[in-house]
């Protein structure tokens, strides 16, 4: 780990069903996922992908509290059937009782007013399967959910700030671009992420590696990856160089020293290099 991802924000995601572990949805959750909190600056040290079940839910979150993870995000089991029970396993898990939560009850017979109003829905009846939608762990408060029914979950342990979110994906990516923004705010301030990819003509990825390592050994605060674009004589040879800072500025000059560092290094053997793509948080 670079000196700067040491000192990032540290974020584990659990995504959370059985639908994910036979093959039936593909998780792009938490790909998505991973790449806004890098965007913001953070660390994504871990990721889970367990099933429906008390145990699983527990172990997982269990493992990335003992590690004092910053900010843990679950997404699925938010919903109204049975095996929608991620809100009732973090209760368990954290000795919490699950109790009616008036905001997030509120905020659910509004929605299904709203779409019984449409047609969307038969009845704004807030039935059982509604109301096990609002039922919380205690201390914990509703996210606004501006695309769905179901409220995200908001609970603070400690140092540690855990969110729950659905598992829909326009539900989850409203959740977190609209109504998570203050929370994300206040967590990642201005802090900010860049990589810069380059393309090396070099058809030997064992050789270079060699080379780059004292590169890497040079600049701990960028993290420095080659990876082989593809194998045969006219193999390419993709580097990305990233980091993580408190501002733009600050990664920009950390980044352009790294680059200037490894062209230099790569020129003295012979080897040609351009760039390829660059993003940025």
């Amino acid at each position: 780990m670079s000196d700067v991802m040491s000192a990032s924000i540290t974020c584990e995601i659990i995504a959370i069903g059985n639908e994910l572990l036979i093959g039936d949805v593909q998780d792009t959750n938490t790909h998505w996922l991973i790449q806004r909190l890098t965007g913001l600056g953070g660390f994504v040290r871990r990721c889970f992908i367990v099933r429906d079940e008390f145990p699983a839910i527990a172990a997982a979150l269990h493992a990335s509290l003992a590690d004092h993870t910053r900010l843990i995000i679950t997404s699925g089991g938010l919903g109204p059937t049975g095996d929608d029970l991620t809100l009732a396993a973090v209760a368990a898990a954290l000795s919490l009782p699950l109790v009616e939560h008036a905001q997030a009850m509120a905020m659910l017979a509004k929605r299904y007013q709203e779409l019984a109003q449409v047609g969307w829905v038969k009845s704004a009846e807030m039935n059982a399967a509604r109301r096990k939608m609002g039922m919380f762990p205690q201390g914990a408060e509703p996210i606004y959910n501006p695309v769905g029914g179901a409220p995200a979950a908001q609970l603070q342990v400690d140092a540690t700030t855990i969110v729950c979110l659905p598992g829909v994906p326009p539900e989850l990516k409203g959740i977190f671009t609209q109504s998570m923004q203050p929370l994300l705010n206040e967590l990642f301030g201005s802090a900010t992420y860049q990589l810069r990819s380059l393309i090396v003509d070099c058809q030997d990825e064992s050789f270079l590696a060699a080379k780059l390592q004292s590169v890497v050994e040079r600049h701990p605060q960028v993290y420095i990856k080659s990876r082989a674009k593809r194998f045969g004589p006219d193999m390419r040879i993709n580097v990305t160089l990233s980091a993580t800072g408190p501002d733009d500025p600050t990664v920009t000059a950390l980044i352009d020293a790294a680059q200037a560092d490894l062209q230099a290094t790569l020129e003295a053997l012979g080897l040609h290099c351009e760039m390829d793509t660059t993003r940025s948080g």
